[in-house]
């Protein structure tokens, strides 16, 4: 879920860039913060502000009366890892056999609730299985272990000496007190990435305080456990804050026989003007509006309807809203893009993806699993590898190229 894209306030992609599958890379290799003097005159100011604010004495004295500062955060901060992945990379690393199969196993596990979701908000079953596997690969349990952290400590390092953005930080520390306080988690198990995003949709104390509803009736707000709460809630973010349209799709592969142009447009207006779906089907609300994209010349173009943008209320990046909103209608059985991106590979299957960090792994690169799940511990390998190696560019990516080298034994 975003927050405002400025100086002032982090975007949410920027915030959770060091949470799932980053957390164990950038613990390692870099020079360690020491916790500066003034920590505890800062948490008895802060103290004062929390009880004016409504949090109780009891929930301050049980959350924040020993918290020490998470002071590795700073370094999460600095030192995000930078692949400078294509868009056809990125798409291809999301968009991946794993994401795919194991959604199709999730909505067979959970189709009454996404069915329910559908009624009750009209958002597609293939945007939120998306936005699921790709924020917490639905909720997988050794993601959760392996790449989280207790938030508290974490937003408390932040607040107190995180001089650019103390504002913010300190709110979404009050939003969390405030959590314990209503009794909806505890501090043992808000646990999350370095920035305080929690659960299977990845929530910031805001989200789960304001957006989040008790969708499976248990009497608790939680974005753990059970995905009900999450996904409604996040539904639920997609209506409100994303302005979602209920019953249209996200968009469309089009092929133009003209210019690509801008502004928007009807489907209809745009068939008029030569545009028409690259699978040749008819365009099914010719009266909804969509805007054209071409990401990049000579690649797919797309007309992307107001789903499109909802979907990037929740990470202000194109390149993700279109790796959601593809890899949801893939889930859902749609085949790959038609028309390929310039100089792009096709994307590895998930038995190749194994062989990849097998190999790797065997080669002294530790890829952190070989599940067929790609993340930054697999893209730092590959990385390694290619440096290792001279093959260039050494950009982490993953792919034929990469595999067709390990096999050569190199």
């Amino acid at each position: 879920m975003k927050q405002p894209d400025s100086k002032t306030a982090p975007t949410r992609r920027a915030l959770l860039r060091g949470s799932l599958g980053a957390g164990a890379l950038l613990a390692t290799g870099l020079p360690t913060f020491a916790a500066p003097a003034g920590f505890d005159q800062w948490r008895d100011n802060f103290r004062a502000r929390a009880l004016a604010k409504g949090i109780s004495d009891a929930t301050w004295t049980r959350v924040m009366g020993r918290v020490e500062p998470d002071m590795s955060v700073f370094r999460q901060m600095q030192k995000q890892p930078e692949f400078h992945e294509q868009i056809w990379q990125y798409i291809n690393r999301r968009v991946s056999d794993w994401r795919i199969i194991n959604g199709r196993e999730a909505l067979k596990k959970h189709e009454p609730l996404f069915a329910r979701i559908e009624q009750d908000f009209g958002v597609e079953r293939g945007t939120l299985l998306a936005l699921w596997g790709v924020e917490s690969a639905y909720g997988d349990p050794l993601v959760q272990q392996n790449h989280i952290r207790p938030i508290f400590p974490a937003l408390a390092a932040l607040a107190w000496n995180e001089p650019r953005r103390r504002s913010y930080w300190e709110t979404e520390l009050l939003n969390a007190l405030k959590i314990v306080d209503r009794g909806w988690g505890t501090p043992e198990e808000m646990r999350g990435s370095w920035a305080g995003a929690m659960g299977h949709t990845q929530w910031m104390p805001e989200v789960w305080l304001n957006v989040g509803m008790d969708y499976d009736k248990d009497g608790r707000v939680s974005p753990f456990g059970k995905p009900d709460d999450a996904l409604g809630s996040s539904a639920r973010y997609l209506l409100n804050r994303g302005k979602y349209h209920r019953g249209e799709h996200w968009g469309y592969e089009v092929r133009s026989t003209g210019g690509a142009s801008s502004g928007s447009r009807t489907y209809a207006a745009w068939a008029g003007a030569g545009v028409t779906r690259a699978d040749g089907k008819p365009f099914p609300q010719p009266n909804a509006s969509a805007q054209m994209w071409v990401p990049v010349a000579g690649g797919p173009s797309f007309l992307l309807g107001p789903n499109f943008y909802s979907v990037k209320s929740y990470n202000p990046s194109m390149n993700y809203a279109l790796a959601i909103c593809h890899l949801g209608d893939r889930i859902l059985g749609a085949p790959p893009f038609i028309q390929p991106f310039p100089g792009s590979e096709r994307a590895l299957t998930l038995a190749e993806v194994q062989e990849l960090q097998t190999r790797l792994t065997k080669a002294g690169f530790d890829t952190g699993g070989t599940d067929g799940r790609v993340g930054n511990d697999t893209m730092k390998a590959v990385k390694d590898y290619q440096t290792k190696m001279g093959l260039l560019p050494a950009d982490g990516y993953g792919g034929l190229k990469v595999l067709a080298r390990l096999r050569q034994g190199g």
